[in-house]
């Protein structure tokens, strides 16, 4: 089973047991939720009436929690860890888990340095147990650790929930690109259709050519032909060629000697 069937699974349920809870007892199951190994996305948690209901409530932190595993990361929470309740410890795995998730949005080359900052880790050797058992092994990432270059590789990461104004921005980069390639298709129609008139008018040069070639070669034609039926002419006139038979049988004539 991929993870994508997972997450569905997962999220169907604890939708369904938000939608059947009040408030005030949810706080026990975003815990659950936030702790599970297998859940790393929560916008659809955070849609359910009942847990929009927490706002401003004595339960709202429950909801601050939840937001935070929707959207930040380890550092989020160091930041403001006195307004939010202390995590367990399944809870600040998948919170690292998702930092990881956030780093590769951005980036697809991470170092270890910035990696060991933004976990809370001391050495190589613990990052990379990390990356290996707890990220790639879980499906949510796929990627090279390079120990010369120290460095992560990322090849894939699972997408995590859409921050507030972030389908926005998403959609006025679709709709960018999308301008880009009608212009660019607009671009490539107008140079096949040049191309197309330049080979009509190679074609009609072409068949210029051919035609004048044609023309020349009739006119040589006719030239030979009506030079050949002159010569023919003044051999076939009676006198205009003495006979070479009849200049032999015709006696030579002596010449005196000049007194």
């Amino acid at each position: 089973m991929d993870i994508e069937q997972k997450q569905a699974e997962h999220i169907d349920h604890f939708v369904n047991q938000a939608s059947t809870l009040k408030a005030s007892a949810l706080g026990p199951l975003i815990i659950e939720a936030t702790s599970h190994p297998s859940l790393f996305a929560f916008s659809e948690i955070l849609s359910v009436p009942t847990v929009s209901e927490l706002q401003g409530t004595e339960n709202s932190l429950y909801l601050d929690v939840l937001r935070l595993f929707a959207h930040g990361t380890w550092t989020d929470y160091k930041n403001n860890a006195g307004c939010l309740p202390q995590l367990v410890p399944d809870q600040v795995l998948k919170l690292k888990q998702l930092t990881v998730l956030t780093l590769a949005e951005v980036n697809k080359v991470l170092p270890y340095d910035q990696l060991m900052q933004e976990l809370d880790v001391s050495n190589v050797r613990e990052l990379e147990d990390f990356l290996i058992n707890e990220c790639m092994y879980a499906g949510i990432v796929r990627g090279k650790l390079d120990q010369q270059r120290r460095c992560f590789e990322v090849q894939f990461a699972a997408g995590r929930d859409l921050r507030p104004g972030q389908l926005g921005n998403m959609l006025q980069t679709l709709s960018n690109w999308l301008a880009t390639s009608d212009n660019l298709l607009v671009s490539i129609q107008e140079k096949i259709k040049w191309a197309d008139s330049m080979s009509e008018v190679d074609r009609k040069h072409r068949k210029d050519v051919e035609d004048r070639v044609e023309e020349v070669k009739k006119s040589l034609s006719l030239k030979a032909d009506n030079d050949f039926r002159g010569h023919e002419e003044i051999y076939s006139e009676p006198g205009g060629v003495m006979d070479y038979e009849e200049d032999r049988s015709r006696p030579k004539r002596r010449r005196h000697p000049m007194s």
